[in-house]
């Protein structure tokens, strides 16, 4: 990637369907860059993450709103940016994303709660504010070159 930037949106209703379509287009363009595969890996992860907690959350208990995505790709970071009308975060802040304890019995093991920890792990810089009723979640991820 050159030290040009590459940007792209785009907009989805909040459904199950629809998010798993979203993530794995916009996985696809961000792929067809110069990203390693660790790199687009590691975004989609995350990215999946973020999105499956705006359809499961923010849209618990309401018709499903439209979420809108902007990407932006420049040599040395990739800037993703979810905005939603769902409901907030509680507190009107992220989450701590601590890592769940795995030293238990299997049983006793949890359902859910490793989201946060994962997009937290995988990003460089998080971001959450609520603008009027939309809410802006932000994700940098620092992109290394393989020559370092």
């Amino acid at each position: 990637m050159t030290g040009k930037r590459y940007k792209f949106k785009m907009a989805f209703r909040a459904t199950e369907m629809e998010a798993r379509e979203a993530i794995a287009a916009i996985s696809e363009r961000l792929r067809a860059t110069n990203l390693t595969r660790d790199q687009a890996d590691g975004v989609e992860i995350a990215l999946a993450e973020a999105i499956n907690n705006v359809v499961e959350h923010a849209y618990a208990d309401s018709e499903p709103g439209l979420v809108r995505i902007l990407c932006s790709l420049r040599r040395a970071h990739l800037d993703i940016r979810i905005c939603d009308t769902g409901t907030p975060l509680p507190e009107n802040r992220l989450p701590p994303g601590l890592a769940a304890d795995v030293s238990v019995a299997r049983a006793d093991l949890p359902e859910g709660g490793f989201g946060w920890f994962l997009i937290r792990e995988l990003t460089s810089d998080i971001r959450y504010d609520r603008c009027g009723l939309i809410n802006h979640l932000s994700l940098r991820f620092d992109l290394i070159d393989e020559d370092g």
